[in-house]
Order: C-alpha cells, then structure tokens, then sequence
C-alpha cells in the first residue's frame, strides 16, 4: 500500500474555467463578457493578451477529453459560459452554446470522467454589467433563471454543481480594488455586490433544486488559511477577522443565516444592502463546500486599517512560486479542518489548488516540471492528514488541466498538468500530469 493512501471512493479530478480555455469568443451566437470587454481595453492584462483564442478547448474538447482519460481523471471540473448560453445574460437561450456542453458532458461520460460542472466562472454578460452587474440587485433573477435553464438541459447526466467559483474574487477585486473587470474602485459598492451574490448564489440552489435534476450543490470558495503573527490576543482576533471576510463571506450566509464580523467595528447590515427577510433569502443548504487553496496568510492587528485594523506580513525569504505564492502545504490542512470544524457535517472538496511554473517542453519534448510534483506531493499529503484526523473531505481538483489565459497576468503563467504551445496549440504531458496519473492509478503515492 502506498505511504499516502486514500479511500477507494476518494475522487480525483483536474479543472479550468470557460475564459481561460474555451476561446471561439464571438462564435456561434456567444454574447460578449466583461472579460472579452476587459481583455480588448490596452493596458488591463499583460502584454495586451486575450481570451479570444486561448487553448481552443471550444473546437478541440474531443482531444482534451482524451488527454484527460490518458491521465486517468475520475472527474473534470469546468465552468459554464452563461453569455454563451444567454448572450444578453437575460431572454433567449442560445441552443448553439447549450449544444457545445451538451457535446463536451456526453464526451465526458464516453470516457468514464464525471463532469462537475461551475455555473459562473467571472465570465459575466457584458449587457448584464451594463445594468450594474453584481451591484444591481436585478442580477438575483437573472442568474437565477441561467442557473435553471442550465440544469434543465445538462441536469440529467451531471449530478455535481458549483454555483459560483469565487465569488470573493469577482465583487472584491471587480468592485473595490478594481484590477478585474468591471475595475471599479469603491469599498461600498463592492459590499454591496457581495451581498447581492449571496442572494444570487442562495435563488440559484433554490432554483436548481426545483428541476429536480441537481443532485449535490455547492460553491468554490476562494480561501487563504490565515495565521496569527504572534500570540497577541490582538494578533489572533485580527486573524479571525481576516477569515470572516476572504474565507467564510460568501458560506456564513449560506449555511447559518447571518454573516461574520469581519470589521473592528459591528458590521452595519443596511449599509451592505441588506433589505428586510434578505438574511432568511441568502440561506443555501449546499450539499458540499469547495475550497480553493494556494497560499497561507500570516496576519497582524494594524491600528492603520481604520476598517479590518490588520495587515497581511509577508515572510522574508520564504519559498515562493513564479506567481509569488508561498509554498506552504500545511496551509491547506488547516483550511480543511478549520471549515469541517465550523461546519459539521459538509462534505468538503478541494476544488482548487496548483502552482505557476514556466517550465516547457526540453530538446527530447518533455516537461520536467519537479517544482510542480514536489508542491502537489506536499499539498496532496497534507489533504491525508486532515482526512485521517477526520475531515470529511472527499476530494481533490489540480487546478489546472492545462496551461491557459491566468486573467490580468495573461499567458505568462502556466499552471497546467499539460503545457500548451500558443501558436500551435500543441499539448503536451508535463511530469506532474504523469505523477498525478499514477497516484490516482495507486490511489496514492509513496
């Protein structure tokens, strides 16, 4: 038996987003998103790079479907393109988007892959941000209503859905910090929104469980573990404010009906947009929790932040991926049983977790990415570790299956289990995508 061994039910998977692949942005009746808008505005994403063709996933999803059987995938996590399916975001169902996943499951299921399906991805309609976007509450019906036509048409072969994929990501750094679309840059606005996603996330579960055709529902939630600087009490209750807002924002609401304290002062519920019975509206009984990891967060109380009254303290000389992440595998040990702790009873997923290494192809065509296995190995035996203490953690997504468009940093990033050539889009299996091979063939590793 392996060192590091796992249940014969544990579930091994890969994953990527709609953007970032599919490419074919103006095909076949696809609405455009704010990301095609953002991307096509000099100066937003490095070097100018766009989604627009990306790794063609939309017309070579039958090879990458047999990339993904070569590797031995028990399961595939993608995300939908709602303008792909509404190109207004509201109105008429485009049947050509509809028919590319329809095409893509079913291809899936030839092959013995389970599809895990992510209804929203950042891909937002661009007509819908032309009417607010996340900070109208009008947006609560319209994605509602995406929500059930999706699961209405892909319902009765997929059975595992997430509603959003960070939903921390596409109000906090689209409406307060800016530096995604629609790069606005208001602390209120951006509050605002993230209420309103929860409303929209909680419609969204009511609605597909309705169908009848979705079985598991959950969300992806971006996550960071968070650590105190020092034993100060100030330290600790700074940390604790730090998890109430990046991790736990967007599944307090679901799950209890209320939402953390992640301010120094009690946090103003009107002041977020919060409207009578909206408290018992945001409540989403998922049948699982996503977690996405890449890095810890080492936290301090700061009287400078009048608001969260912390700071993050960045560790000197610490391992550090090409993205800037620190390599800190524990992180994730933390993370899960600090979410089984709070929420007892929830099956848990590693939804995401990867790392940024520009390795290619050498003279004989190989990638030797050692970088890449030696994080997966420790990240992978740090999910061993909390499960043999318990948590119920039920398995693991690599992010990603392959090298793709990573948002503003463009193609300079690669955190793929297969390298892609851009200009030929040739893939080609990196060490790690075989490593991953063979510890979900052992269902473990040594």
């Amino acid at each position: 038996m392996p060192r590091v061994s796992f249940p014969p039910d544990f579930i091994w998977g890969a994953a990527t987003a709609s953007y970032q692949i599919e490419g074919a942005w103006d095909e076949d009746g696809k609405g455009e998103s704010i990301w095609d808008r953002y991307s096509h505005t000099p100066g937003n994403v490095r070097d100018n790079d766009t989604g627009d063709v990306a790794c063609e996933h939309y017309h070579r999803y039958r090879d990458d479907v047999a990339l993904m059987k070569e590797m031995g995938l028990d399961a595939y996590r993608f995300s939908i393109g709602w303008p792909r399916i509404l190109p207004s975001g509201k109105g008429q169902v485009n049947a050509a988007g509809l028919d590319f996943y329809r095409r893509l499951v079913d291809e899936l299921l030839e092959n013995d892959i389970e599809p895990w399906v992510t209804l929203y991805h950042w891909d937002l309609p661009q007509a819908i941000q032309d009417e607010g976007g996340w900070a109208n509450r009008e947006i609560v019906e319209h994605f509602a209503e995406y929500a059930r036509v999706v699961t209405e048409a892909l319902g009765d072969r997929v059975k595992r859905w997430m509603i959003f994929n960070e939903p921390a990501v596409f109000t906090f750094l689209g409406y307060i910090t800016g530096n995604h679309p629609p790069g606005i840059r208001d602390g209120a606005t951006g509050m605002r929104a993230s209420h309103i996603a929860n409303l929209a996330q909680a419609e969204a579960l009511r609605r597909m469980k309705a169908t009848g055709k979705a079985e598991h529902v959950g969300t992806a939630l971006s996550m960071g573990a968070g650590y105190p600087a020092s034993d100060d009490p100030k330290d600790i209750a700074a940390t604790d404010r730090y998890h109430a807002l990046n991790n736990i924002w967007f599944l307090e609401p679901a799950l209890n009906g209320r939402y953390p304290e992640p301010f120094v002062e009690p946090i103003n519920l009107e002041r977020i947009g919060v409207q009578p019975r909206d408290m018992e509206k945001v409540r989403a009984d998922f049948d699982f929790i996503g977690i996405n990891l890449y890095f810890r967060a080492i936290i301090e109380h700061f009287e400078g932040d009048i608001q969260r009254g912390l700071r993050q303290v960045q560790v000197k000389d610490a391992r550090r991926d090409e993205f800037g992440w620190e390599f800190y595998p524990e992180a994730l040990y933390t993370m899960i049983k600090r979410i089984a702790a709070e929420y007892p009873g929830k099956p848990i997923y590693v939804t995401e977790n990867g790392t940024s290494y520009s390795d290619g192809p050498d003279e004989n065509g190989e990638v030797n990415d050692d970088r890449r296995v030696e994080y997966y190995a420790g990240f992978i035996e740090q999910v061993n570790r909390a499960l043999k203490e318990g948590a119920p953690v039920k398995g693991y997504f690599a992010w990603s299956l392959m090298d793709n468009f990573e948002w503003n940093f463009g193609y300079s990033q690669r955190f793929g289990l297969v390298h892609t050539d851009y200009e030929t889009q040739k893939r080609t299996i990196k060490k790690s995508g075989y490593w991953y091979r063979d510890l979900i063939k052992n269902n473990g590793f040594d």
